[in-house]
């Protein structure tokens, strides 16, 4: 298992752009940390999750005053 965002998630062995396309995100709106560090945007489809992973994604949101 595959802790994302907090949430175990069956992910063993799946590219992270593969997990990311089957949840719909938005690829240009994140930004993923796994164990602690940051995996660049053009590593996303051969960097593979595996079991006991810790995923963090967080998204862009603009705003502001």
């Amino acid at each position: 298992m595959v802790q994302i965002n907090g949430e175990s998630i069956d992910a063993t062995g799946k590219t992270l752009a593969a997990y990311l396309k089957e949840n719909n995100y938005i690829i240009e709106g994140i930004a993923v940390e796994c164990n602690e560090k940051i995996i660049p945007r053009q590593k996303y489809s051969e960097f593979i999750l595996s079991d006991g992973d810790i995923v963090e994604i967080v998204s862009f949101v603009g705003g502001g005053q």
